[in-house]
């Protein structure tokens, strides 16, 4: 049946289906795809600069949890943090309406920037710039979000039962 689909396929001419090399996605010159989609909860309050000509630029640690259960059936979790960036008017709305603890949705790219220290070592730092943001906490009556910093990060221990950490301030913005 392989041998059939190869032939029908055009494997056995060497030609590809036009299906194939029309398709946006595949192609002769394949582009890489820098996506990232990320739901968590800020660590903190979101960090808001204004640069010259009034542009803002928030950051911001979140957290993702994963939870599985391990080959004895025990519950495991494992928290990353991340380096979030918004630019302009996301990170205006950062500004208004995020705060420690918030659940957020976020879809961006990476981004690697590097930098030398005070003592001339090189250092990098791998940050999410953010190009969509979805608020998902949830609605009280007056129509903000619910606020409880520390209930948005209960559970987000190590997989050792260690509480997890900011991640190192030491990082310039």
């Amino acid at each position: 049946m392989v041998k059939v689909l190869m032939e029908f396929s055009g494997f056995a001419t060497g030609v590809k289906p036009k299906s194939w090399y029309s398709s946006p996605l595949i192609s002769d010159h394949m582009r890489g795809v820098n996506r990232v989609m990320l739901i968590g909860n800020l660590g903190k309050d979101p960090d808001v600069q204004y640069l010259e000509g009034n542009i803002g630029v928030a950051k911001f640690s979140l957290a993702t949890t994963e939870t599985f259960k391990d080959r004895t059936g025990k519950l495991i979790s494992q928290t990353e943090w991340h380096t979030v960036v918004l630019w302009r008017g996301l990170a205006e709305l950062a500004e208004k309406y995020l705060h420690k603890g918030s659940l957020v949705y976020i879809e961006g790219r990476l981004r690697t920037r590097s930098w030398e220290d005070k003592e001339g070592n090189k250092k990098f730092a791998t940050e999410v710039v953010g190009d969509n943001l979805i608020m998902l906490d949830k609605k009280t009556e007056s129509g903000q979000g619910v606020h409880h910093p520390q209930e948005g990060l209960e559970g987000l221990n190590g997989a050792d039962g260690s509480s997890i950490t900011e991640p190192s301030p030491d990082l310039p913005f």
